[in-house]
């Protein structure tokens, strides 16, 4: 169960992350779900919070799924590749990813989404193997047995707000796809 990959994550060992962090930031939203959101990992406001996209890019978010009639209170549940934050915000290491791809895999299973979203490079890198979120965003492509469609993620858009355009298509045809269009 979600619970239970809860406690297993809270109890695990393997990860030096988690000795740095404030909080093992999970998951927020609703399960089963038909989207279901991956992030990079929690940052300073994650981190104090306990819940993935809370800060100024996760404001963002809630804004851009209400546009296309989503949220997580109703259908879409949001997670991150890793549920520590990086000293720093770095950027996660191949191994961090590496060590926790098991967890994501098991939470992908029991959410059971019809639809992953793979925000930002570090979540294309986990779920497809590839960087360059910038080449291959709006492109669906297939992960985990699922349709995904990777997105630019919320504070890249805050610091480069012409590539809204871009992630706007990205939403109509999440919206399209989750119409059966």
């Amino acid at each position: 169960s979600l619970d239970d990959l809860r406690a297993a994550l809270a109890a695990f060992e393997g990860c030096e992350l988690k000795k740095g962090a404030r909080n093992l930031v999970f998951a927020d939203g609703i399960a089963p779900a038909p989207v279901m959101i991956v992030g990079e990992a929690p940052g300073r406001d994650e981190d104090r919070e306990g819940r993935p996209f809370v800060g100024q890019a996760g404001k963002l978010l809630d804004r851009m799924l209400a546009e296309i009639g989503l949220s997580r209170r109703d259908n879409v549940y949001i997670t991150n590749v890793l549920p520590w934050r990086p000293p720093q915000n770095r950027t996660p290491t191949r191994e961090e990813i590496a060590m926790l791809l098991p967890f994501l895999r098991r939470h992908v299973d029991l959410v059971a989404p019809e639809v992953i979203v793979a925000m930002g490079n570090t979540s294309i890198q986990a779920l497809l193997g590839r960087t360059g979120i910038t080449k291959l965003r709006g492109q669906w492509t297939e992960a985990l047995g699922r349709p995904l469609l990777p997105m630019l993620h919320p504070a890249y858009l805050l610091r480069n707000p012409i590539a809204k355009r871009e992630t706007w298509a990205d939403l109509l045809s999440l919206r399209a796809h989750l119409q059966g269009a």
